[in-house]
Protein backbone atom coordinates (compact mmCIF):
# COMPACT_ATOMS: atom_id res chain seq x y z
CA UNK A 1 0.00 0.00 0.00
CA UNK A 2 1.49 3.50 -1.02
CA UNK A 3 -0.37 6.45 0.18
CA UNK A 4 -0.52 9.54 -1.17
CA UNK A 5 -1.03 13.02 0.09
CA UNK A 6 -3.67 14.80 -1.19
CA UNK A 7 -2.46 17.56 -3.79
CA UNK A 8 -1.18 18.71 -7.08
CA UNK A 9 1.04 16.75 -8.64
CA UNK A 10 2.49 18.47 -11.76
CA UNK A 11 4.54 16.51 -14.52
CA UNK A 12 4.36 13.40 -12.16
CA UNK A 13 4.28 10.24 -14.43
CA UNK A 14 5.16 7.03 -13.93
CA UNK A 15 5.29 3.09 -15.25
CA UNK A 16 4.27 0.54 -12.92
CA UNK A 17 5.38 -3.21 -13.69
CA UNK A 18 5.77 -4.53 -10.06
CA UNK A 19 2.46 -6.81 -8.93
CA UNK A 20 0.60 -6.58 -6.31
CA UNK A 21 0.22 -2.71 -5.39
CA UNK A 22 -2.57 -0.08 -4.11
CA UNK A 23 -2.00 3.62 -4.85
CA UNK A 24 -4.41 5.38 -2.23
CA UNK A 25 -5.18 9.22 -2.02
CA UNK A 26 -5.09 10.51 2.01
CA UNK A 27 -6.53 13.62 2.85
CA UNK A 28 -8.42 14.69 0.15
CA UNK A 29 -8.07 13.89 -3.68
CA UNK A 30 -4.75 13.94 -5.64
CA UNK A 31 -4.78 15.71 -8.80
CA UNK A 32 -2.32 14.55 -11.23
CA UNK A 33 -1.76 17.29 -13.85
CA UNK A 34 0.22 16.01 -16.84
CA UNK A 35 1.65 19.20 -18.20
CA UNK A 36 3.20 18.04 -21.19
CA UNK A 37 4.99 15.17 -19.60
CA UNK A 38 4.05 11.76 -20.55
CA UNK A 39 5.41 8.34 -19.44
CA UNK A 40 7.15 6.61 -22.22
CA UNK A 41 5.16 8.75 -24.64
CA UNK A 42 1.89 7.22 -23.80
CA UNK A 43 -0.01 8.76 -20.65
CA UNK A 44 -0.07 10.49 -16.83
CA UNK A 45 0.32 6.03 -16.01
CA UNK A 46 1.35 3.25 -17.44
CA UNK A 47 0.37 0.30 -15.89
CA UNK A 48 1.65 -3.57 -16.68
CA UNK A 49 1.28 -5.19 -13.39
CA UNK A 50 -0.89 -7.75 -12.14
CA UNK A 51 -3.24 -6.92 -9.19
CA UNK A 52 -2.66 -3.23 -9.02
CA UNK A 53 -5.15 -0.98 -7.72
CA UNK A 54 -5.49 3.01 -7.62
CA UNK A 55 -7.78 5.11 -5.20
CA UNK A 56 -8.99 8.25 -5.42
CA UNK A 57 -6.57 10.12 -7.86
CA UNK A 58 -7.68 12.74 -10.83
CA UNK A 59 -5.90 12.49 -14.01
CA UNK A 60 -6.14 15.44 -16.25
CA UNK A 61 -3.84 16.82 -19.00
CA UNK A 62 -2.52 13.91 -20.72
CA UNK A 63 -1.56 14.63 -24.36
CA UNK A 64 1.13 13.16 -26.59
CA UNK A 65 2.15 12.96 -30.10
CA UNK A 66 0.33 10.32 -31.45
CA UNK A 67 -2.98 11.88 -30.19
CA UNK A 68 -3.55 8.95 -27.63
CA UNK A 69 -2.22 10.52 -24.52
CA UNK A 70 -4.03 9.02 -21.41
CA UNK A 71 -5.14 9.14 -18.03
CA UNK A 72 -4.01 5.40 -17.23
CA UNK A 73 -2.73 3.62 -20.45
CA UNK A 74 -3.18 -0.49 -19.42
CA UNK A 75 -0.56 -2.78 -21.30
CA UNK A 76 -0.99 -5.68 -19.55
CA UNK A 77 -1.97 -7.13 -16.02
CA UNK A 78 -5.16 -6.50 -14.16
CA UNK A 79 -6.19 -2.72 -13.22
CA UNK A 80 -8.53 -1.75 -10.37
CA UNK A 81 -10.02 1.89 -9.88
CA UNK A 82 -11.98 3.37 -7.40
CA UNK A 83 -13.22 6.79 -7.01
CA UNK A 84 -11.02 8.10 -9.38
CA UNK A 85 -11.99 10.90 -12.48
CA UNK A 86 -10.15 11.14 -15.72
CA UNK A 87 -10.98 14.33 -17.21
CA UNK A 88 -9.28 16.58 -20.07
CA UNK A 89 -7.29 14.11 -21.51
CA UNK A 90 -7.05 12.84 -25.42
CA UNK A 91 -8.11 9.57 -24.28
CA UNK A 92 -9.56 8.85 -20.29
CA UNK A 93 -8.47 5.55 -20.14
CA UNK A 94 -6.94 2.91 -22.70
CA UNK A 95 -5.82 -0.47 -22.63
CA UNK A 96 -4.12 -2.40 -25.08
CA UNK A 97 -5.28 -5.81 -26.77
CA UNK A 98 -3.77 -8.15 -24.53
CA UNK A 99 -6.26 -11.24 -24.13
CA UNK A 100 -5.43 -12.08 -20.83
CA UNK A 101 -5.83 -7.96 -18.86
CA UNK A 102 -8.82 -7.21 -16.63
CA UNK A 103 -10.26 -3.93 -16.04
CA UNK A 104 -12.48 -2.92 -13.04
CA UNK A 105 -13.88 0.29 -12.56
CA UNK A 106 -15.90 1.00 -9.31
CA UNK A 107 -17.38 4.80 -8.50
CA UNK A 108 -14.94 6.89 -11.23
CA UNK A 109 -16.00 9.82 -13.52
CA UNK A 110 -14.83 10.06 -17.03
CA UNK A 111 -15.54 13.80 -18.75
CA UNK A 112 -14.17 16.16 -21.12
CA UNK A 113 -11.46 14.25 -23.08
CA UNK A 114 -10.64 14.70 -26.50
CA UNK A 115 -7.93 15.00 -28.92
CA UNK A 116 -7.67 16.99 -31.94
CA UNK A 117 -9.38 14.95 -34.02
CA UNK A 118 -12.63 14.51 -32.45
CA UNK A 119 -11.92 10.27 -32.16
CA UNK A 120 -11.53 10.04 -28.45
CA UNK A 121 -13.35 8.03 -26.10
CA UNK A 122 -13.92 8.55 -22.55
CA UNK A 123 -12.84 4.89 -21.83
CA UNK A 124 -11.58 2.46 -24.37
CA UNK A 125 -11.17 -1.38 -23.75
CA UNK A 126 -9.07 -3.22 -26.69
CA UNK A 127 -9.46 -6.63 -27.14
CA UNK A 128 -9.25 -8.06 -23.19
CA UNK A 129 -10.28 -10.60 -21.18
CA UNK A 130 -12.95 -8.37 -19.22
CA UNK A 131 -13.73 -5.07 -18.07
CA UNK A 132 -16.16 -4.20 -15.66
CA UNK A 133 -17.84 -0.74 -14.91
CA UNK A 134 -19.67 -0.10 -12.23
CA UNK A 135 -21.48 2.90 -9.95
CA UNK A 136 -19.82 5.16 -12.44
CA UNK A 137 -20.12 8.11 -14.32
CA UNK A 138 -19.27 9.41 -17.97
CA UNK A 139 -20.24 12.47 -19.75
CA UNK A 140 -19.20 15.37 -22.26
CA UNK A 141 -17.41 13.34 -24.69
CA UNK A 142 -16.37 15.17 -27.98
CA UNK A 143 -17.41 13.35 -30.93
CA UNK A 144 -16.13 9.80 -30.01
CA UNK A 145 -18.26 7.37 -27.79
CA UNK A 146 -18.76 7.83 -23.92
CA UNK A 147 -17.17 3.90 -23.32
CA UNK A 148 -15.89 1.58 -25.89
CA UNK A 149 -15.36 -1.83 -25.11
CA UNK A 150 -13.77 -5.03 -27.65
CA UNK A 151 -13.45 -6.59 -24.11
CA UNK A 152 -14.88 -10.41 -24.19
CA UNK A 153 -16.51 -9.86 -21.21
CA UNK A 154 -17.82 -6.50 -19.99
CA UNK A 155 -19.97 -6.18 -17.35
CA UNK A 156 -21.59 -2.22 -17.23
CA UNK A 157 -23.29 -2.23 -14.30
CA UNK A 158 -25.70 0.54 -12.30
CA UNK A 159 -23.91 3.26 -14.34
CA UNK A 160 -24.60 6.88 -15.74
CA UNK A 161 -24.11 7.60 -19.33
CA UNK A 162 -25.43 10.81 -19.94
CA UNK A 163 -23.34 12.69 -22.47
CA UNK A 164 -24.99 16.11 -21.17
CA UNK A 165 -26.88 18.76 -23.03
CA UNK A 166 -24.01 20.49 -24.47
CA UNK A 167 -21.73 16.72 -25.68
CA UNK A 168 -21.27 15.95 -28.92
CA UNK A 169 -20.70 11.95 -28.30
CA UNK A 170 -20.86 9.65 -31.15
CA UNK A 171 -21.87 6.20 -29.28
CA UNK A 172 -23.09 6.23 -25.38
CA UNK A 173 -22.15 2.46 -25.38
CA UNK A 174 -20.51 0.47 -28.03
CA UNK A 175 -19.82 -2.87 -28.04
CA UNK A 176 -17.64 -3.24 -31.47
CA UNK A 177 -16.61 -6.71 -31.65
CA UNK A 178 -19.54 -8.48 -29.83
CA UNK A 179 -18.39 -10.35 -26.73
CA UNK A 180 -20.50 -11.42 -23.52
CA UNK A 181 -22.26 -7.97 -22.50
CA UNK A 182 -24.35 -7.36 -19.85
CA UNK A 183 -25.61 -3.80 -19.08
CA UNK A 184 -27.98 -3.49 -16.07
CA UNK A 185 -29.35 -0.49 -13.95
CA UNK A 186 -27.66 2.11 -15.88
CA UNK A 187 -29.11 5.57 -17.14
CA UNK A 188 -27.92 5.97 -20.81
CA UNK A 189 -28.65 9.25 -22.48
CA UNK A 190 -27.81 10.78 -25.74
CA UNK A 191 -27.92 14.61 -26.17
CA UNK A 192 -29.41 16.28 -29.12
CA UNK A 193 -25.87 17.65 -30.12
CA UNK A 194 -24.82 14.10 -31.26
CA UNK A 195 -24.26 13.15 -35.17
CA UNK A 196 -25.17 9.76 -34.43
CA UNK A 197 -28.81 8.97 -33.29
CA UNK A 198 -27.99 4.91 -31.71
CA UNK A 199 -27.41 4.92 -28.35
CA UNK A 200 -26.06 1.20 -27.98
CA UNK A 201 -24.71 -0.46 -30.56
CA UNK A 202 -23.66 -4.26 -30.52
CA UNK A 203 -21.54 -5.84 -33.03
CA UNK A 204 -20.74 -3.05 -35.62
CA UNK A 205 -17.53 -3.92 -36.79
CA UNK A 206 -17.66 -8.01 -37.13
CA UNK A 207 -17.87 -10.31 -34.11
CA UNK A 208 -14.25 -11.40 -32.77
CA UNK A 209 -15.19 -13.81 -29.82
CA UNK A 210 -16.49 -17.29 -29.50
CA UNK A 211 -19.70 -15.84 -27.75
CA UNK A 212 -20.96 -12.65 -28.59
CA UNK A 213 -24.77 -12.11 -26.35
CA UNK A 214 -26.18 -8.86 -24.99
CA UNK A 215 -28.12 -8.52 -22.16
CA UNK A 216 -29.98 -5.62 -21.75
CA UNK A 217 -31.94 -5.52 -18.69
CA UNK A 218 -33.59 -2.38 -15.83
CA UNK A 219 -31.79 0.31 -17.74
CA UNK A 220 -32.97 4.10 -18.67
CA UNK A 221 -32.43 4.21 -22.29
CA UNK A 222 -33.29 8.37 -23.20
CA UNK A 223 -33.33 10.08 -26.61
CA UNK A 224 -34.01 14.03 -27.13
CA UNK A 225 -33.93 13.49 -30.27
CA UNK A 226 -37.30 13.54 -32.57
CA UNK A 227 -35.68 9.95 -34.45
CA UNK A 228 -33.46 7.32 -33.10
CA UNK A 229 -32.23 3.85 -32.18
CA UNK A 230 -31.99 2.74 -28.75
CA UNK A 231 -30.24 -0.44 -29.71
CA UNK A 232 -28.46 -1.59 -33.02
CA UNK A 233 -27.49 -5.37 -33.16
CA UNK A 234 -25.38 -6.49 -36.70
CA UNK A 235 -26.36 -9.12 -37.83
CA UNK A 236 -24.41 -12.33 -36.43
CA UNK A 237 -25.26 -12.25 -32.47
CA UNK A 238 -26.00 -15.36 -30.67
CA UNK A 239 -28.41 -14.03 -28.08
CA UNK A 240 -30.30 -10.81 -27.47
CA UNK A 241 -31.76 -10.21 -24.31
CA UNK A 242 -33.96 -6.49 -23.77
CA UNK A 243 -35.86 -7.17 -20.53
CA UNK A 244 -37.28 -4.24 -18.68
CA UNK A 245 -35.91 -1.71 -19.97
CA UNK A 246 -37.49 1.87 -20.02
CA UNK A 247 -37.22 3.86 -23.26
CA UNK A 248 -37.65 7.75 -23.36
CA UNK A 249 -38.33 9.56 -26.25
CA UNK A 250 -38.74 8.29 -29.90
CA UNK A 251 -36.89 5.15 -31.32
CA UNK A 252 -36.97 1.76 -31.32
CA UNK A 253 -35.08 -1.20 -30.32
CA UNK A 254 -33.76 -3.06 -33.49
CA UNK A 255 -32.00 -6.35 -34.14
CA UNK A 256 -31.42 -8.42 -36.73
CA UNK A 257 -30.65 -11.83 -34.62
CA UNK A 258 -32.49 -14.04 -32.36
CA UNK A 259 -34.17 -11.84 -29.39
CA UNK A 260 -36.07 -11.85 -26.30
CA UNK A 261 -37.62 -8.16 -26.00
CA UNK A 262 -40.09 -8.22 -22.96
CA UNK A 263 -41.62 -5.71 -20.50
CA UNK A 264 -39.51 -2.73 -22.13
CA UNK A 265 -41.66 0.13 -21.40
CA UNK A 266 -41.88 3.50 -23.51
CA UNK A 267 -42.76 7.12 -23.15
CA UNK A 268 -42.43 9.05 -26.29
CA UNK A 269 -42.27 12.24 -24.31
CA UNK A 270 -38.27 12.96 -23.48
CA UNK A 271 -37.05 13.61 -20.20
CA UNK A 272 -34.74 16.67 -20.90
CA UNK A 273 -33.89 16.66 -17.42
CA UNK A 274 -31.69 13.45 -17.41
CA UNK A 275 -29.77 14.26 -20.73
CA UNK A 276 -28.38 17.63 -18.79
Amino acid sequence: MIDVDAGDYVADVAVWQHDDITIRAVGGRVRLLAQGAAAEGKGILVVRANRMRVEGFDFEGAAVPDRNGAGIRLETGSLLVKNCRFRYNEMGLLTNNNPETVLEVYGSEFAYNQRPDGHNHNLYAGQIARLTVIDSYFHHAHIGHLLKSRAAVNHIVNSRLIDGADGTASYELEFPNGGMAFVVGNTIAQSTLTENPHLISFGAEGYQWPLNELYLANNTLVNPLPRGVFLKVAPGADAVQAIDNVLIGYGALESTGPGVYQNNRRSNTPDNSITK
